[in-house]
């Protein structure tokens, strides 16, 4: 268990170099990874839910009823910013309809789990960054289907229910299972939870492979503008959520929470949103899994910036 734990430690520590490694070889050796069917990407992303919910606990909700205030600003941050800008994107570069559906379900999704070890890393205020990915991941079967439909309804058809019930089964159901289970057996998941990383790592590095290496062709001939687009939008997202944060006259901590959690998406779910609710555009995978690989190398970059902010 500690060779496990010591693997997982470094496995966290560079996962950003890991998922680009791995998307760089599936992108210019896709058959290296053409064996990950896309159909893996649900229960992969699974995994990763369910991982998450083995590390949450009834004080990470406490925060909602002691600083309400708090958890809703992030939150309304989190679900008018990042589809805005999406939306915006989506226009000024002209998109076609299934490379805009990708860009809207990455903005629509909620916080990404990577984003409370980045604020950890900021500096920021952590129980604020875990209360707002739980509080949007439970909302998300509602809002995301709801915005998206309100976003793009008119350009493709958008089954809200079969997105609600998606969200459902992949994200509320595994973090359930594991709140329960760490609920009644907190010292058994407790040596567990050490190696998570490694798990979730895996996964997500198992998404993003299966993704680049079946739609390699396409990203090669369109890539740039996807990653241009992805690169903006999550930038965006920080500084937008940044100054969110300063003009509403929270603290610091508050405002780097905010920052990076507005700015880092779940974009693991739009990946599987996008293969499940939208399989008749394939490419609407694509920026979900290039969001996936550029979050986590910037949210590093964001994290080592504001933690030398001070004032």
């Amino acid at each position: 268990m500690k060779v496990l734990e010591k693997i997982s430690g470094l496995v966290g520590k560079f996962m950003a170099v890991i998922v680009l490694v791995i998307a760089a070889m599936a992108l210019f050796v896709p058959t290296t990874f053409l064996w990950i069917k896309g159909s893996y990407i649900t229960p992969l992303l699974m995994i990763v839910m369910f991982g998450m919910g083995l590390t949450l606990k009834f004080d990470d909700f406490k925060l909602v009823f002691s600083r309400p205030k708090d958890v809703l600003i992030g939150c309304l941050a989190q679900f008018t910013i990042m589809p805005l800008i999406a939306l915006l994107l989506t226009k000024i570069f002209n998109l076609p309809p299934e490379l805009a559906v990708g860009v809207v379900l990455v903005g629509t999704c909620p916080g990404g789990t990577s984003s409370n070890v980045m604020t950890y890393l900021a500096k920021g205020d952590i129980a604020l960054s875990v209360a707002m990915t739980s509080v949007s991941t439970v909302l998300a079967p509602i809002l995301t289907p709801l915005i998206t439909k309100l976003l793009i309804g008119q350009t493709v058809s958008v089954d809200v229910m079969s997105m609600f019930i998606s969200i459902v089964k992949v994200v509320i159901l595994p973090i359930g299972l594991g709140f329960i289970i760490n609920s009644f057996f907190g010292k058994i998941t407790e040596k567990f939870v050490k190696v998570l990383p490694l798990v979730s790592v895996t996964a997500i590095v198992a998404i993003v492979a299966s993704v680049v290496a079946s739609n390699s062709e396409k990203i090669l001939t369109s890539g740039l503008i996807i990653i241009l687009v992805v690169v903006l939008h999550n930038c965006l997202g920080y500084v937008i959520g940044f100054i969110v944060g300063k003009v509403l006259g929270l603290d610091l901590s508050k405002q780097k929470a905010i920052a990076i959690e507005v700015g880092m998406q779940n974009s693991g779910l739009a990946t599987s949103l996008a293969a499940t609710s939208f399989a008749q555009y394939p490419l609407a995978t694509i920026p979900g899994a290039v969001f996936s690989v550029w979050h986590n190398i910037s949210g590093a970059i964001a994290a080592n910036i504001l933690s030398r902010k001070e004032s």
